[in-house]
């Protein structure tokens, strides 16, 4: 397979319909184009289940890179009853009305209910829980390192950083030059607390993708190609502003 493109994609959060409407923009062919999507696929947007059914599918038929996010972490951790509170506090109650139907706290949530809400998921998606668990919290090629929330620079060597930094870090990361050679490319912060846009962000060393969907903006798409260099292609948020 000859690659004429990597198509780089953070933050799903749900957001099924703008994921499909930007593959089309961007005219994804995944015999020729590589796509890179950088997790959080869950959470915050109405449709986390259809997310990551079609995540897994792009993966498992095209070898689409797939790598996790805080709030794939979050959900895991909570089916595990390790941390509710993070979980539902971060948007993790539209992932469960997702997986279980919005009538599922039809009389008022309970943590009762929530349990036999885990319950349900681990029984039927036991398959999306296997996926999340497996995905990779880097990649990197020949000029870029993809990472979900960025790299550590006090680690001399990056892939040597506590796990939780590919998922969380963020201002020592933001405010600091790293120590690596190539370009990093990330989400989990949006773009528009970095600059007055919602575009993708770019500095010397960085670039931030994450255009803030799940929050009323958009979703971005990062072209990179040798003809044209970088190309940016965005759809709007289906729920605009949402607070």
């Amino acid at each position: 397979m000859i690659l004429k493109r990597k198509l780089v994609i953070s933050d799903i959060h749900g957001c099924y319909e703008e994921f499909n409407e930007l593959l089309a923009l961007v005219k994804y062919n995944p015999s020729e184009d590589r796509l890179i999507l950088l997790g959080d696929y869950i959470d915050r947007g109405l449709k986390s289940k259809e997310v990551v059914e079609q995540v897994k599918a792009l993966h498992e038929e095209w070898g689409v890179i797939t790598l996790k996010g805080n709030h794939d972490q979050m959900f895991l951790d909570s089916l595990d009853n390790q941390d509710d509170s993070t979980f539902l506090y971060n948007g993790g109650l539209d992932t469960i009305n997702s997986y279980c139907g919005v009538n599922w706290f039809e009389d008022g949530f309970t943590m009762n209910r929530f349990q036999e809400a885990k319950q349900f998921i681990q029984k039927h998606y036991g398959h999306h829980i296997d996926f999340l668990k497996s995905l990779s919290y880097y990649h990197e090629d020949d000029e870029y390192i993809y990472v979900h929330a960025g790299l550590n620079p006090l680690y001399e060597n990056w892939k040597e950083q506590p796990k939780d930094n590919f998922l969380w870090t963020r201002d020592v990361f933001l405010n600091n030059p790293t120590l690596v050679d190539k370009t990093v490319i990330f989400g989990h912060t949006p773009t528009i607390n970095m600059q007055e846009t919602e575009d993708i962000w770019f500095t010397g060393d960085k670039i931030g993708i994450d255009g803030g969907c799940c929050f009323g903006l958009q979703l971005n798409c990062l072209e990179i190609n040798d003809e044209d260099g970088y190309k940016q292609y965005y759809v709007e948020s289906k729920n605009k502003r949402r607070k």
